[in-house]
Parts: structure tokens; sequence; C-alpha cells
């Protein structure tokens, strides 16, 4: 018998070896796969949920594109995995619509797969509106209601009918997300994710007369008499000013709306008449300017009329329906207001978890999540740093309603907490947990770890982990190991509550701006660190840069790495010049270490740019985008009118040499380069007459071009790359309410971009020339675009752009052999971008009750999972039918090989893999 064992397992390695082998030679190309993994680092909103019937529990694995399925049997026992079920790009959140069908929602792909929990398949993929983020059912008739974070959508779907065209209902909100419904189903709760918290920013500094925003900081009529910067303490600054500094440059300011809705600035001074009142033209605004807080929509399900809650919180993660009917919001809430790094270290938000009525749309209580914390302090000792949560992600209770249970994301742990919100304890978990779910009949809390790619089992009970459950995770070393340096509050936080993630909010921005400057500090000269490029009117040269810089917004972290200098006044020349904030602004005791920086800054150099939602499937530039009000702002119109429909093609033209600026002597693209919009990476050489590189720090990277924008004193800014300014709109100044605080501009004073382009500065423009610069930058995603020419001095060339193709992640999933006509185009159009070669495509699904993969080669041939098999494309479109549905998708460059045919990436392809071992249901194949 021992024999026979031996022999079994010898044969099996040399059936492994042959095959891996096999694959080597099959696949085109290097045998090691690089460049296999793209990380969009897109949060989960509702990644963990269970069957009606308790015995099944789903997961998204986001990393691996896929939908877990876990059996779960008696109290003691771990859950099981039972299947591993490909479904689109970046998977955020799943629901069980009954005990055998399941809806996923994927970030990237903007679908929904709808997974048969018995044939453990994709029976149809429903598409989405941009950035789905999760599904809720609800009403009678029971329908999908699903959240659109980009487009601010929410889409009713006929769940019954899904492929049939949804009803859309728009808020009135920056980032809608988390979902949840009300005991009787008659209404469905979404979370704003960015609703901002009440606060903006009013225009000041030395602007050029005609140019907006204006200087209403400066104003003599204004609470201070014109003194700009005003003083944060009575007559005075705290911390005082440095008496070695020259005089501070004017500057915008901070101001928030209080409980009886006067705009306040952090001096307990009155902004209102500036803002919303009399004068309110003063500030570019119109008499009776409001900044509406919507942070909870409630929709009937029956009218799909909305209202809305306030006074919540400006970032609201998570939610849940407590057994009483009240809505439970969890989230943080930051003190934006308060000016100057030494005042807000290391407090300068709250994490926090709102009660609200939905009948009344009222909140009804506010508590902290930190009842421990006082704030007098930045520092406290460890083990009361231990105590605090943060970034919290989840949020359920018991059927009892006398329990409620929190993940802290941040802090990797699940605080436990009373029927009034009083902290009961708290349970240490595994690294990044987000989704949780409530078992009752077990007695246990299910927790999805997502940076830990574990499951974690807690007795309700006792209150501990009772096991950790790990699931197969292809995120690179790269990013596990330096991702906590962007999120761990309780290493990185002087309070245990908040770290780089906490405004830089999934490695993108909070939609916020912060005066973080020091009246203490000290001149920093720029000499030696930053090239520049010189631009006559413009630059007098580069001087030193005062420590009270004003009000900047939150930039995205998405690839910055190589784009140095950081910040944006381009005054850090590398990412460890921002060590120092982890004590300064943070309050942690001590700075990272060198290695622990590095780790840091090798993690953000994965950070990627997600497809562009306003390109073509083929990338390629709009030439008929339609503008809403939304992003026009109607041409400085009260009513709001729309811009006529934007040629992005047009855009482009005007954005190049010679069109704008001095009279045409320099171009858009002779500052914000293509194509990312950032300075360049080459730099004019009078000398020589010729472009040269600009100088390259110590680890490789350009120090790009800065240039000022203020026209009375020195104040230096970095050229800003372009590629997201479409999460960047909301703010509206031509009209009565607002969904943002904060729009464009290193300030974000400048509420729309047709505003920004209709500047005196600009030689354009007529509303349609305006209309097709909008569409530009609204598709400005960096890639396809025209590189600069170094032989032009008005257009230089610039960085390369880490962004995605706009047809990343689309899908159509095939359930017949038969195609319709639109379904045969899109397949058509699927393979003549990977024709292309700039994109891979790969087909997943069932065949005869096995799960097979397919990875498109080129020459209309598929690579399957079985080394020894290929399929061309004509033969794969007839193998769908009913039970074995075959979805289509096209992923990143470079992907298609580990998401289509070999996991992971062992050389092995999935099905031979499979037929080595055991089959799915336990036994010998």
């Amino acid at each position: 018998m021992k024999k026979q064992v031996e022999a079994s397992l010898k044969a099996a390695f040399g059936r492994m070896v042959l095959w891996g082998l096999l694959a080597v030679l099959a696949w085109p190309g290097a045998a090691l796969a690089t460049g296999s993994f793209v990380n969009w680092e897109n949060p989960h909103v509702h990644p963990l949920d269970m069957t009606p019937d308790g015995r099944k529990l789903l997961a998204v694995n986001t990393a691996d594109n896929r939908l877990m399925v876990f059996e779960l049997a008696s109290h003691d026992r771990e859950p099981r995995l039972k299947a591993s079920i490909p479904v689109g790009l970046e998977p955020v959140s799943v629901r069980a619509r009954s005990n055998s069908e399941a809806w996923v929602v994927n970030h990237i792909s903007d679908s929904v797969s709808i997974v048969d929990l018995n044939t453990l398949n994709v029976v149809a993929t429903v598409p989405t509106d941009d950035e789905p983020a999760d599904v809720v059912f609800a009403g009678a008739p029971r329908r999908a209601f699903i959240t659109c974070s980009q487009a601010n959508t929410v889409l009713v779907v006929d769940p019954n009918h899904p492929m049939r065209p949804p009803q859309r209902v728009p808020l009135a909100g920056e980032d809608p997300r988390a979902l949840a419904v009300s005991p009787d189903s008659r209404k469905v709760y979404v979370a704003i994710f960015e609703s901002g918290n009440r606060s903006t920013v009013l225009g000041g500094g030395g602007t050029l007369p005609g140019l907006f925003p204006p200087n209403v900081v400066s104003d003599p009529s204004g609470p201070y008499g014109g003194i700009n910067p005003p003083p944060n303490a009575g007559s005075s600054f705290s911390p005082a000013i440095n008496p070695a500094l020259p005089p501070p440059p004017p500057g915008p300011l901070v101001v928030k709306k209080n409980a009886s809705g006067r705009w306040m600035d952090d001096n307990a001074h009155d902004w209102t008449e500036l803002v919303s009142g009399a004068n309110a033209a003063a500030s570019g605004r119109l008499v009776g300017w409001d900044l509406p807080d919507r942070d909870l929509a409630i929709i009937d399900t029956a009218t799909l009329s909305v209202t809305y809650a306030t006074g919540l919180m400006n970032l609201n993660m998570a939610l849940a329906v407590h057994p009483s009917g009240a809505v439970t919001v969890v989230g943080t809430d930051a003190t934006n207001e308060v000016r100057f790094e030494p005042v807000v270290n290391g407090r300068f938000l709250r994490v926090e978890l709102a009660w609200v009525d939905p009948g009344q749309a009222q909140r009804l209580a506010l508590w902290d999540l930190n009842p421990h914390l006082t704030y007098t302090t930045p520092t406290i000792p460890v083990a009361e740093r231990r105590k605090s949560i943060g970034d919290p992600r989840g949020i359920a209770w018991n059927a009892q309603g006398t329990r409620g249970y929190v993940a802290g994301m941040g802090s990797n742990n699940v605080v436990v907490v009373s029927a009034t919100g009083q902290r009961v304890t708290q349970v240490d978990v595994g690294e990044g947990p987000t989704g949780l779910v409530m078992d009752d009949r077990r007695g246990q809390l299910y927790v999805l770890n997502r940076f830990d790619a574990s499951l974690s089992v807690v007795g309700l009970r006792e209150h501990r982990e009772k096991a950790r459950v790990p699931f197969f995770d292809p995120t690179p070393s790269v990013i596990k190991v330096g991702r906590k340096h962007l999120y761990d509050t309780r290493k990185n936080s002087g309070l245990g509550h908040v770290a780089c993630g906490s405004c830089h909010v999934d490695g993108r921005m909070d939609k916020l701006a912060w005066d973080l400057g020091d009246p203490a500090g000290e001149m920093f000269s720029l000499e030696g660190q930053n090239a520049g490029m010189g631009i006559p009117i413009l630059v007098p040269g580069f001087g030193p840069v005062h420590p009270m810089k004003g009000p900047m917004t939150t930039q995205t972290l998405q690839d910055i790495i190589g784009k140095e200098a950081l910040h944006w006044r381009g005054d850090r020349n590398g990412l460890e010049d921002f060590n120092p904030a982890f004590v300064r602004l943070q309050g942690a005791p001590v700075m990272l270490t060198a290695a622990e920086m590095q780790q840091f800054e090798d993690f953000l150099a994965t950070l990627t740019f997600p497809p562009n939602p306003f390109r073509n499937l083929d990338n390629s530039l709009p030439t008929n985008l339609p503008l809403p009000g939304r992003f026009s702002t109607g041409r400085f119109s009260p009513a709001g009118q729309p811009l006529p429909n934007g040629n992005a093609v047009n855009g482009l033209a005007i954005f190049r040499p010679p069109r704008l600026l001095d009279l045409g002597l320099v171009a858009c693209s002779t500052c914000h380069t293509l194509p990312t919009g950032l300075g360049a990476d080459k730099l004019w050489d009078d000398t020589q007459s010729q472009y040269v590189p600009f100088p390259v720090g110590p680890n490789g990277e350009h120090h790009t071009a800065l240039v000022t924008t203020d026209g009375s004193t020195n104040v230096v800014f970095k050229v800003a790359q372009l590629r997201n300014l479409y999460e960047k709109e909301g703010m509206e100044l031509t009209q009565q309410a607002s969904t943002a605080g904060f729009g464009f501009s290193h300030h974000g004073a400048v509420d729309s971009l047709a505003r920004f382009l209709s500047n005196p500065v600009f030689l354009l423009m007529n509303d349609q020339e305006v209309a097709d610069m909008v569409a530009f930058l609204l598709a400005f995603s960096g890639s396809d675009l025209p590189h600069g020419d170094a032989s032009n001095m008005l257009e230089p060339p610039g960085p390369d752009s880490k962004d995605s193709h706009a047809a990343v992640g689309r899908q159509i999933t095939l359930s017949s052999a038969w195609m319709s006509s639109e379904q045969s185009a899109r397949v058509d159009a699927f393979l003549a971008l990977a024709d292309s070669g700039k994109v891979g495509l790969v087909v997943k699904g069932r065949q005869g009750g096995a799960a097979r993969g397919y990875t498109y080669v080129g020459g209309g041939d598929f690579q399957s999972d079985r080394a020894s098999q290929r399929v061309s494309a004509a033969m794969l479109r007839t193998l769908a039918s009913p039970g074995n549905e075959l979805t289509w998708t096209v992923v990143p460059k470079g992907t298609e090989r580990r998401i289509g045919v070999d996991q992971d990436e062992d050389g092995v392809l999935d099905r031979d893999d499979r037929d080595c071992s055991l089959a799915e249901d336990g036994s010998s194949l």
C-alpha cells in the first residue's frame, strides 16, 4: 500500500512538472508573470453577508476578483470554503438575495454579478453607472437598489428582469456608497461618503483684479477689517508668530456653518454676511447661498422620492438599521476649520456613531466612539492608545439591539457598544477589518479582514476571537508590507485614532481643505531643491516659502511616486520629507524608520488611477459629451443652464500650443505637460538651446516645474496633475445650494472648471470652446494622450501616467450560444481591443460542472486553463448555455494570465492544478 501511495505521488508530481513546462512553453513571453497585479486600492463597502437560512457566508475577495462561499455548520466549527467564484474586477460588496442567489458589486467593472449559489457561477452581469458601491433589495414589488458612487446615482433594477433599463435616482450628495433597508422594506437608506462638514473656503491672497475668487478675506467690511491672515486666538496667533519671520502672505480662510446657521471661523468671528447674506457677492456667492449637510439619503421605495438627514459626519462610512428602526451611521468628522499644525496635532478628527430617526430625517444622538480621549494632548500612553478605534468601515447589531459592533479598519479591532452608544469592550482581530455579519443563531460574529486576507470568528458571549480563517490573496508583498503606513492608526498616531489615510482616504482625498501652516515656523528655501520653468510675468523667481501657507486641499496619493517634488508648494523633495508629519501632525511618538519610509513609498508607487468614466470604450476622447450644470455651473448663470455638449478632441487642440496665455507664447501644455498634467521631466537649457533632463533625485525621481499663481507675492506652487479633476466637482457658487464646500485650485476656492477657464488670463473663450476644454479636462486620464515634444519649447514632455484603459473591467455574460447583435458587437469590440495590445481579455465560467478559465493570446485564440488546450474565439462563443454561462471581462494588460488561467502564478494552470488534486466535490478526478 505504501509503495502504491509513493508511486501515485511520484506520478502526480511528474504530471505537475510536465504541465508546468507545457504552460511555460504554451505561453508567449516570459515564464514568470510580471506586473500581474494592479492596485486601485478601492474600499470595501459591504463585503460580507449571510444567506437567509444561515447556511452560507458570502465574502468578496477584492484582490482576486472573486466571491467566496463559505459553509457554516455548528458553532464550534470554522467556516469552510466551498467555492471561489470569479466575478468582476474589484468586488466591494455582496448581498444574498435568497438562499440560492447573490449579487456582487464590482467597483472597477461598473457592474453587478448575479451568482447562482447552486451552480456556483455568474448567470448574469448587470451594467451600472460609474463606480458602483453597494446593493440592497427593498420595496413591493422587491427591487434592487444600487449606489453608483462617482455618478451620484442610485439605480433601481427589477431583479426578475435585471437586464432591462434601470430607473435612475439622482442624489444631491457626493459619493453615495453604503446602503441599508428599513424593517418594513419601504425605505432605503444611503450613506453619503463625502458629504462634507458644512465647511467652505473664502478667497483671499493677492488675487489679480478680475480673477476668481474675490479676495473677500481682505475686504474691509469683513469681521477683521481686512486683516489677512486674521488671528486665530482673539487678537493674537496661537502659536505666536516667530518674530524672525517676514509678514505672512495673505490667503484664503476656511469657515464653517454652526448649528445656528452662521458661518464662523476658528476664532469665533462671523462671516455670514459675506457668505450667504446681503454682501455674499463679495465672496463670489449668491445671496442665500447654502451648503446643505446631506449625510443620509432616505429613498421612498414606492415613489423614489428622496429626503435627507443632516448633522452626521463628513465621511459617512457604514450604516446599519437598529432593531428599533433607527438608522445608525459610523464615520469620521474632521475639524478642518481649525488652523495650524501645532494646534490640530493628533486631534484633527473624531470617530463617531450617529443615531438617526428616519421618520423625521433627524439626528437623535451623536457619540464619540473614543470616549477615553480628551483631545487635550496629541499623545497618550500606548495602553490607552490601544483602546482607540480608527477608520470605522462596518457596523452591525445583535437581534435584540443591545449590542452593536463597529469594525476599525485602521485600528485592527472591533469595538462593542451598548444600545446607547457607550463603549462596552473591544476585540482585536486581523489587519484591516471591514465587513461584519451577526450570527445570533450560533452566537458568533464574522469579521472580514481585508488586509490580512482572513475571516475572524468572534464569540459573542466571551467577546474574543475564537478562530481566524485565512484565504487566498494574490496581493504582492510590497503592498501588504507598506499598506499599514497609510492606515495604521495605533502605530502612526499619538491617540490611536488617526493616520495618513484619515485625510488621504483610501489613498485619495477627503474633499476638504486644511490650513496646516505654523506661525512659529521658519522660512524654507527652495534653492537647490526644485527646478523651475521660467515664465516671464508669472514667475519672479523662487524665493523661500513662508511657514504660514494658508488652506490647501487634500491631494490624491495615486501615482505620486516618481513625480517629485511633492506637496502643493513643491517644498517636499520626496516622501521622506513628510516623515516629521507623523509626529508633528499625527502626534506619533516617533517617526518611521528609513526602512519603513521606503516600505511606504514602495506601496504608494503601486497606486493606480481607475478607468476614466468619460472616455470611450477604446479609450479615445469623447466628441459629444453632455455637460450638466454640476460640471459647468451654467457659465455663471444663476439659472444653472448647462454648457453645450463638449468635444474633448477639440479641447485637446486648444490645450496644446500655440493658443493660451502670454499672447500665444505659452500653452496649457507648457506647464501642465502631457500626458499627466504635471510639470515637465525635461527642462529648457538656454546655454545648450535644448531641453535637458530635470535634476534626478536619490530615488531616480524628476523634480517637477513650479509656477506662481499669485500676483502680489512670490507664492510658489507645483504644477498640478489633472487626472482626477472629475472627482473635484460639486462646489456651486452660482446656484443656491452646493454639494461641496471646496472645488478646484490649490485652495479649492474655484467652484468649477468652466469658472477656471473663464478667467481673463486665458485668451479663450466662447461657450463652445469652454465646453470643449471642460470635456477634455474631465476625460484627462493620461493614457493615450500625446507626449510633449522635447524639440518644442512650448510643449515639453512630461512623465508617464499610471492609469487604466477605459475598457478595463467591462464585462458581458453569455448564457446561450445564440447572441444578439448587441452582444456580438460587444464581444467583437473586446477582441479588437485585446488585439490592439492595450488590454487583456479573459473568459470565466463553468463548463460541464467544472470551473474553467480562458485567456486571449491573440490571433483569434484563447489559452484554456489546461496547458494542452487552446480554443478559438469563434468556438468559445458557442459554448455558453444555461448552467454553463461564460463571462467575458477586459482586464489590464499583463494581468490576463493570472486572472484567466493561473490564479496562484505557480506556472501550473488552474485546471491542471485541480486535475492533480481533488475535484471540487471532494472526490478523486
